[in-house]
């Protein structure tokens, strides 16, 4: 049989395509906005020095600021959904480009408005209240921004560290090019002798096969040339570091750390209560390392070992009408209004479901909510395309919700809370597809595939949390990040987290180098809480019901209305305790008894 065509864009049927119309009607309605907003850099400048002369003054300064993020938004999101529809279009390229110079250009023209609205006094910004009453809608980003005085230099100052800003960026686009343009890896052979492509994309896919000669030819091959550019990534890391100590000791921050987590309101004791509360379920990760072991039927297990599949694949084709009906069945314990909006998101083509030549690969939800959210799909037909399609439909409905219930300034929602939506389906289609079958086979497939999201959010996104919190104590403590010392730290983590059943390997010390998040700024344990947050509140809706459903509403509501630990609150989540991971991790455990018992 023959490999299935991949269509040109022009041949996807239309209803399987998202209506960029209801942005834009037209190429040219676009560029008619994109001239328009050309005059306002000067309009936004015209506010510098006059914040704190008046209440209507600063009222007039927010609300066109909230205009002006409407109109970027969908400036920004018409042009690179266009261009992620085909990558290799040079016009919609070019749009892109321009929208991008547009935000730019009115971001810097409002630049002064942060040290001129630290600068009004209490007494006056009180008064200001007082006197025009509807600037109470922007007390929330008004507290936000106070709320970095001690933080924020004087205007010389903060001119200064925006220049540097533009050097501080280099140690990431400097590692970028090295792993990505750079890094060339030798082609590796599998048990039969046949030669397989070694890259950066293939790496993680050639250790999921079955042949285990294949899984350890690319392991050494891989880690051996990674080994040649140790010191160099070492550096950049180093360099990484050390602009974030300089920021951090600028702005009067007591870590890297802390003016990392500052920014999303988030205390540096969640980050730690993290790390503290899986190093207290270890033993459920050693007990599933060890499952791993066994159902592989090894005398040893290699870290070339923990990719491929331990679940003989009980997979069926699952076309998209069936997915978006088995997504409508498990995310019905959300009520009726959403299972509605994820019915008029199907019908009205807020999705761009399948792969076409030069599309962007992936999957994700815009961002981009006015006037609604997009989703953009690659759609296979699988299992993981089920998951895939409930979790952007996760992202996208929170957006909706945010952006319908809360003012343009509170709208957005940070990134430590922008998974929970997104897993939460997901966990609620796991459980709702596991309470249909008794099938062995089945649940064991399903099962795994649950355990290995565990395994891959929770315990190796906080070994990487781990691992960068060590970084940057070395570097604030005076210390130099040299290869040798980070491949004695990885070295002894992932001895750690993966316990006594698993051989790591000399190699696996070097993981640390392919890794691009850790240049993100303690990024990554924003996975694991997100993922926890979200498994101890899809259990809250499937024991509580009502009251359970009520409160999710409210959070996916919440914008960025409060800070993230209140707004997980409301949907009875409290990330400030160790409890969430706890209970994700119990879990974890409980899965792993089943899948011992039926395999």
């Amino acid at each position: 049989m023959s490999e299935q065509k991949i269509p040109v864009r022009s041949e996807v049927p239309v209803e399987d395509t998202w209506k960029l119309e209801d942005i834009f009607p037209t190429d040219e309605a676009w560029k008619a906005e994109y001239e328009a907003l050309q005059t306002m850099p000067a309009q936004i400048a015209a506010f510098a020095g006059h914040l704190g002369e008046s209440a209507e003054k600063l009222l007039q300064y927010y609300r066109l600021s909230d205009e002006l993020t409407v109109r970027l938004s969908k400036l920004m999101g018409y042009a690179s959904q266009k261009l992620d529809q085909d990558t290799a279009n040079g016009f919609y390229l070019d749009m892109r480009g321009k929208a991008m110079s547009v935000y730019v250009a009115i971001s810097g023209a409002g630049a002064f408005a942060t040290p001129e609205i630290i600068a009004i006094p209490d007494e006056t910004m009180e008064r200001f209240f007082t006197e025009e009453a509807a600037l109470e809608t922007y007390r929330r980003p008004i507290t936000a921004v106070r709320q970095l005085k001690a933080h924020v230099l004087s205007g010389a100052e903060e001119a200064l560290l925006a220049a540097a800003g533009e050097i501080a960026r280099s140690p990431e686009e400097i590692g970028s090019m090295l792993r990505n343009a750079d890094l060339r890896f030798p082609d590796v052979s599998d048990g039969n002798g046949t030669m397989h492509p070694l890259t950066a994309g293939t790496f993680v896919p050639l250790l999921e096969s079955a042949d285990r000669v294949l899984r350890e030819n690319a392991f050494r091959a891989y880690y051996t040339r990674l080994g040649e550019v140790k010191n160099t990534v070492a550096a950049t890391l180093d360099a990484q570091f050390r602009q974030l100590k300089f920021f951090a000791d600028a702005r009067h921050y007591g870590s890297t750390l802390e003016a990392s987590l500052d920014a999303n309101e988030v205390k540096t004791e969640i980050y730690t209560n993290l790390i503290e509360a899986v190093h207290g379920n270890l033993d459920k990760m050693y007990r599933y390392v060890a499952l791993r072991k066994k159902l592989l039927g090894v005398d040893e297990l290699h870290m070339y070992d923990v990719y491929t599949p331990v679940v003989e694949d009980a997979a069926v084709k699952i076309p998209f009408e069936e997915a978006k009906c088995t997504v409508l069945e498990a995310l019905a314990v959300l009520g009726e209004d959403y299972t509605d909006l994820l019915k008029e998101c199907f019908a009205n083509r807020w999705i761009d479901v399948y792969e076409n030549q030069g599309k962007r690969s992936g999957a994700y939800s815009s961002g981009n909510s006015y006037p609604h959210p997009y989703v953009l799909l690659n759609q296979k037909d699988t299992l993981d395309s089920m998951f895939t399609l409930a979790h952007e439909m996760g992202h996208a409905l929170h957006s909706y919700h945010s952006t319908k219930y809360q003012p343009t300034c509170t709208a957005d929602y940070v990134i430590f809370v922008a998974e929970v939506a997104s897993t939460c389906n997901e966990v609620l289609l796991m459980r709702h597809l596991l309470g249909k079958t008794e099938d062995k086979k089945e649940r064991a497939y399903l099962i795994n595939h649950f355990l290995d999201q565990f395994k891959g959010t929770v315990y190796r996104q906080t070994m990487f949390a781990e691992f960068e919190l060590e970084m940057g104590k070395t570097v604030e403590n005076g210390e130099t990040l040299t290869a040798d010392l980070l491949c004695e730290k990885y070295l002894g983590l992932n001895k750690l987290y993966f316990g006594p059943d698993m051989v790591s390997d000399e190699e696996i010390a070097l993981e640390w180098a392919r890794i691009p998040h850790f240049f993100y700024n303690y990024y990554v344990f924003q996975y694991a809480t997100g993922f926890s947050a979200a498994v101890a509140i899809a259990n809250r809706i499937l024991t509580e019901g009502a009251p359970a459903v009520a409160d999710y509403k409210r959070f996916l509501s919440g914008g960025s209305s409060t800070d993230p630990v209140s707004l997980l609150k409301i949907a009875g989540v409290d990330m400030s305790s160790p409890a969430p991971v706890n209970s994700a991790l119990e879990l974890f455990g409980e899965l792993i008894e089943e899948l011992e018992e039926i395999v």
